[in-house]
């Protein structure tokens, strides 16, 4: 292949601009992926602002307005959704943005990009480091927790429980897509302050969070357990000890990600409910007795 020159560069550039500015598909609400590609192509060939381009300043200025009116298409869309959520429909529109995402890694994506827009959360800046045992925060991965609510029957009797929520993204994202309470355990008093006041802004009153150690915290209720390795070491033993003694009453389920799965699927009174990989969140079930 001959290498393209200058000019045949600046020329196809151009095309593609000339394309994407004619594509009305690109502004129909659903098409978010195809949106999120687009963005990130604009990102990475014009990128800065058009009077810093060294060269062809007027289609980085065709770039910039094509990349403002696609995020205004995103934008309306994160409005429209946090109406409906307050309306109790948007949880099933939400779920089909994640229809056909490839639930693995650890990477975030697009579909991360809309939960951040449809649920405003801001990480406070004023958060102590944590203590032995204990992870830095990082929230689940949005295209995981998409995909562990489709394919974990979670009904109006069932109570999920997320220790060490964080900001509260999957307490949230359960309570909007699905007909279980919801419940974040969180021991930053900042994170919890955000996480209530999304929930009351979402109208999603099926959604609370306690301000508590995962250690002290009454799992009585519960009948789904999350934990995207909130913490480790005798933290986690003394979590998992509780767990097991509630298993012993009732039938519980136990949902982890990271690196806590390989302690989770050690404990001898779970077992796998499906074959599980170190990329996707492994759901385990209580054996009976």
């Amino acid at each position: 292949m001959q290498p393209i020159d200058g000019r045949a560069k600046a020329g196809a550039r151009r095309a593609w601009i000339e394309h994407l500015e004619r594509d009305a598909v690109l502004e129909v609400p659903e098409r978010l992926r195809e949106r999120a590609e687009v963005l990130d192509q604009l990102d990475l060939h014009f990128h800065g602002s058009p009077e810093s381009a060294s060269g062809e300043p007027d289609l980085h200025r065709r770039a910039s307005a094509l990349r403002d009116r696609l995020e205004a298409v995103d934008r309306r869309l994160c409005a429209d959704l946090r109406v409906d959520l307050c309306n109790g429909c948007g949880g099933e529109r939400l779920l089909r943005f994640a229809n056909g995402s490839a639930a693995s890694g650890d990477h975030y994506d697009y579909l991360d990009d809309l939960v951040a827009g449809v649920l405003q959360l801001e990480a406070p800046g004023d958060v102590p480091d944590p203590g032995p045992d204990m992870v830095f925060y990082q929230p689940t991965p949005a295209r995981h927790v998409f995909e562990l609510i489709a394919r974990t029957p979670l009904g109006a009797d069932d109570v999920f429980v997320d220790l060490g929520s964080g900001l509260g993204h999957v307490p949230l994202l359960v309570g909007a897509c699905s007909a279980a309470r919801a419940l974040g355990v969180e021991l930053q008093a900042a994170y919890v302050e955000r996480a209530r006041a999304a929930a009351t802004a979402l109208c999603l009153d099926r959604v609370t969070f306690v301000e508590q150690d995962a250690r002290a915290a009454d799992f009585s209720e519960g009948t789904v357990f999350y934990l995207y390795t909130p913490f480790g070491g005798s933290i986690l033993r003394t979590v998992l000890d509780a767990l097991r003694a509630q298993a012993e009453r009732r039938a519980i389920r136990i949902c982890s990600y990271g690196p806590c799965t390989a302690t989770v699927e050690r404990e001898a009174w779970l077992k796998a409910r499906t074959a599980e990989t170190a990329d996707r969140i492994a759901v385990f079930e209580s054996l009976p007795g």
